[in-house]
Parts: structure tokens; C-alpha cells; sequence
């Protein structure tokens, strides 16, 4: 059975004191397989790296946002006031209020933005937890289709019944597991080459739904994520890019070629995540000073640089 390997390692002047073990898989221009290391073929829980594509199954299901409203569909938003105001927008937009959503109460995500909340004494809250504008898609989804509120994270739910359908699509693999993501919406498994499959697919699409996904994604990145976050860096430094990333340190990325890449690190350090990741993309040839930059992570000594965390691919 294949395992994970190394993946990249943690340098301290000059010696090896750790190492991160992960897979990474990366797609050729026609969806072949061109290289991966580790275990690709076997399932994982892609976390957040799922949203597009449940994203996907919504707009399938009828849901039309504009496209800054579709890309924080697809978003682990960092909580900035830009991304609870468009959260709002998607509510209102079906006659609901932020009351509906069954996110678990959070602060947000972005540490600048959490502080201020902390600031200012507001409390955790539903619209606050960056799974908000994937749960007010839903919402709007739902009242479109005349679904049930109330049960809408349930697996068995006709919404959550026809993203998975969409899902397994997508990837080209049936669906092993279904668990509870952490804001309680189904969470479907697949192996990093569905996944890279996935995005793919949404990446080089014409038309239709999947190109109405990747469109949202071009055009809108810092709604996907934030305004200081390295998928931003990353998805601005190459044109026509779509990308996610998830917690446990999964992250998938595609371009408008074909190419397309995705990994897991094993141990879900968020730090090797985008070093593992801007590394895999050099090796499929990509070339920007900027994706480079985010694949380069130091270790501190005394406050300064002493090291990094570097990929060994």
C-alpha cells in the first residue's frame, strides 16, 4: 500500500530538525496523470478544497449569484467587512436574514479582522465562521428550489443529495465517505487525483455551469479567500488559475491549460501547505517570482531568519 512521503522539511541553521509527509499529484494539459508522489489514489476529506465544487452543484441546482457572490460561495473567507457584507447580499437576495445560517459561531478568520472584532467586544457569531457564504449559497438554493431550511446540512437533504451527485461527477469517483465538515454540512471524500481531476474540469470548461464556477473564482479571488491570504498571491500570480484551499493542509489548484495540480500533507500543518504547492507548480513548469514567493516560509531564531521550511520534490 502506497503512504505518504516527504514532502518538505524543516531547516534550522542548517540542519534538518523535522520533516512534513504528504502526497501530490499533478495533471498534464489532457487530464493524464504527469507525476505524483505519495498516496494519490487513495480516499481523503479534501475539506474546504470541496467548496467549488459543491458550489458547482448549487449553481446545477439553479442558484445565480453575480460572480463576487458565487466566488464567496466557494470561500473560506477570512471574515473581512467586505466578505460578511456579500454574505448578507446572498441572503437578502432570497429573503433571509443572517438568523438562517447553521454555521457555528466564530470570529473571523483573518487575524486583523478578529482582532478588531475583539476590539470592539462583538461576540462569536454565525456570519462571522469563514463557511458563511457556502451556507447562505444553500440557503439560497434552497428557497429557489422551495427545499426545506431547517435540515439543509443534512446528507440525506435533497440539496445535499444533489451536490454529491455533482461531486461524484467531478471527480469520477463514487464517494467513500461522507463526514461532518467542521461548519456541519456533509463533507464528501475523494482521492487527490479526483480532486485534481475536478478542478480540471472546472478550469478548462467553455461554458455552462463549470465555466460560471471558474469565472467567479478569476474574477473575484480575494472573496475566495482574503485580502492577505497566499492563495490570493498565488491565484493573482498566474493568469486564468482557480484554486482552493482546506483545512488539514489540502489545497488544489488548476489552470486554464489543463494542467492542474492537488496534495494533502499529511499531519495538516498549514504552514507546508503552500511551499509543497508552489514547488509542485515550478516542477509542472509554471515560472512567476510571485508563486515563488509563497512557497517561501522562514524559521525564526531570536526573531530573525535562521531557516526555512522548504519541499523536496
Amino acid at each position: 500500500m502506497v503512504s505518504p512521503v516527504v514532502v518538505a522539511e524543516i531547516v534550522r541553521s542548517g540542519f534538518v530538525e523535522g520533516h512534513h509527509y504528504g502526497s501530490v499529484v499533478a495533471l498534464a494539459p489532457d487530464g493524464s496523470v504527469d507525476w505524483s508522489v505519495g498516496a494519490v489514489e487513495t480516499a481523503v476529506l479534501p475539506r474546504s478544497c470541496n467548496k467549488p465544487l459543491q458550489a458547482l452543484g448549487m449553481v446545477r441546482a439553479g442558484l445565480d449569484l453575480p460572480d463576487d457572490l458565487l466566488a464567496l460561495a466557494c470561500a473560506s473567507h477570512s471574515g473581512e467587512p467586505f466578505h460578511l457584507d456579500g454574505v448578507r447580499r446572498i441572503l437578502d437576495s432570497a429573503g433571509l436574514d443572517a438568523s438562517a445560517l447553521q454555521t457555528p459561531p466564530d470570529h473571523p478568520l483573518d487575524d486583523a479582522a478578529r482582532a478588531e472584532a475583539l476590539r470592539e467586544g462583538r461576540e462569536p457569531d454565525a456570519i462571522s465562521m469563514n463557511c458563511s457564504g457556502k451556507h447562505a449559497a444553500m440557503l439560497a438554493t434552497c428557497v429557489l428550489n422551495g427545499w426545506d431550511l431547517a435540515t439543509y446540512r443534512d446528507a440525506a437533504h435533497p440539496l445535499q443529495v444533489a451536490i454529491a451527485e455533482t461531486f461524484a461527477e467531478a471527480t469520477g469517483e463514487p464517494v467513500e465517505v461522507v463526514a461532518v465538515d467542521g461548519c456541519g454540512a456533509p463533507l464528501l471524500s475523494t482521492s487527490l487525483v479526483g480532486l485534481a481531476r475536478a478542478f480540471r474540469r472546472l478550469a478548462v470548461a467553455d461554458d455552462g455551469p463549470e465555466r460560471r464556477v471558474a469565472e467567479a473564482i478569476r474574477r473575484h479571488p480575494e472573496f475566495v479567500s482574503g485580502t492577505r491570504r497566499d492563495e490570493l498571491t498565488l491565484l493573482r500570480a498566474i493568469p486564468g488559475a482557480i484554486g482552493k484551499a482546506g483545512a488539514e493542509s489540502c489545497y488544489a489548484v488548476a489552470l486554464p491549460d489543463g494542467r492542474a495540480v492537488a496534495l494533502k500533507v499529511d499531519d495538516g500543518a498549514p504552514r507546508a501547505r503552500p511551499v509543497v504547492m508552489a514547488a509542485a507548480l515550478a516542477r509542472c513548469g509554471v515560472d512567476s517570482d510571485a508563486v515563488r514567493a509563497t512557497g517561501t516560509l522562514p524559521v525564526l531564531g531570536g526573531g530573525v531568519p535562521v531557516g526555512e521550511i522548504r519541499a523536496t520534490l
